[in-house]
Parts: structure tokens; sequence; C-alpha cells
């Protein structure tokens, strides 16, 4: 029985949440745009898209910098270089995983855990199973499971849909993810990693979208 567990749900995004991917997906948007236009960018440019929200597909963002930079790439031909970087060369293996050993267990018994990311379901079993923590969630949402991503609210709603009366709290560190909480009218902790690029001016966009606080570590939500 769902409603059988704890009294609240707490849902985490994955990138820049329970994960660090300055060095995993940052890292592949940057060669992927080298490839396609001959130019490095800073990881300081795409915080400042991400900043602006409506980027939280890395595959689009990827494009829309290259052609930014005056270069049209097809989707398709970015998507798979992107994947070929990613799972293939396994670029995924080089993120870092932030949750410090017992943090699941000490939120099990406040809260049902869940996960609403735009992952893809794939991307979200190797980093899960490979921390040994896929079964902590009742239930993971990803890009794969909606027909709208962030910031439109339509994964939290799926989340909040399977557990009625139950109050939903969402942890993110974008914009988009702020928006689709409170598009979901479900309150937002936001988290700006201390190594985050411009990270004054995120905590300022965050708190500006509604964040009832805003983390520089997940471990500070125990």
């Amino acid at each position: 029985m769902v409603n059988s567990g704890p009294g609240q749900v707490l849902v985490f995004d994955m990138d820049g949440v329970l994960v660090d991917v300055s060095e995993s997906y940052r890292e592949t948007i940057v060669r992927t745009v080298e490839h396609f236009t001959g130019q490095r960018i800073s990881r300081a440019l795409i915080q400042e898209y991400k900043n602006a929200g409506g980027w939280n597909n890395d595959w689009a963002l990827s494009q829309r910098i290259c052609a930014d930079l005056g270069v049209e790439a097809g989707y398709q031909e970015v998507v798979d270089y992107f994947n070929d970087l990613f799972l293939k060369q396994g670029l995924i293996h080089r993120e870092r995983w932030l949750p410090k050993n017992g943090f699941f267990e000490g939120l099990g018994d406040r809260f049902d855990l869940a996960i609403f990311t735009g992952r893809s379901q794939v991307e979200v079993g190797v980093t899960l199973k490979r921390e040994h923590c896929y079964d902590r969630f009742s239930m993971i949402v990803s890009s794969d499971d909606v027909e709208n991503g962030k910031p439109h609210p339509e994964g939290l709603l799926k989340i909040a849909a399977r557990y009625p009366g139950k109050p939903v709290l969402y942890v993110g560190d974008t914009v988009d993810d702020a928006r689709s909480a409170r598009a979901a009218y479900v309150p937002f902790i936001g988290v700006a990693g201390l190594e985050t690029p411009g990270r004054e001016e995120l905590i300022k966009l965050l708190q500006a979208e509604g964040a009832i606080r805003v983390l520089s570590d997940i471990n500070e939500i125990c």
C-alpha cells in the first residue's frame, strides 16, 4: 500500500543534487559543442543557459549553443555524438555521487523517496545501480515517462497522484526545477553547490522562483 509509508514525499532531481555532473554531463556538452564548432566553451557559459531556463534537455542545449556559435548541427547528430561520449565512452562514470553514507536511511523514516529527472531511464539506472541505491526510491520519473519535460510539472504531478493526500517536496538545482515545482504547487528546495559557476546569481534566481531554502550540499537536508 503506497499510503502506508511516511507522511511526506521527498522528490529529488538528480544532476546537481544527488550527483556532481561537472565532469560528466557538463563536460559532454563542452566536448559535443567543440566537435561541431571547433570552439571550446566554458562551464560558466553552460550555467548561463541553465539559469535562463528552458534548457533542461542537454541535447537541445548543445544544439542551441552550436547554433549560437554559428554552426547548424542536426539534432539527431548531436544526440548520437553526445550519447557516444556519455554512455559508450563512459563520461557518465566521471560523475561524483554526493549523498554521504547513511543519507537515505536518515530520511527513510520521515519520507517516501522519489526522483523526477530529465535523465533517461537508462542513465538513471547506470548511476543508481552503480551506487547501490536504485531500490531506495519508490517512484522514478524520467524523461522517458513524460510527454512534457521541465519546467512543465507533469513529472511532479505523476508522483503526487501516486501519493494522494501526502505533501510533496521537490529538491532541484535549476530554474526549470523551481518552475516545475511552482507549477505543480509543490514547495521547492534549491541546491547551489559551492563550486557552481556564478553561484550567488543562481541562489538569487532560485529564491526569486520561490525556493523556501537553498542548500550548498544535499546532505544539509538531513
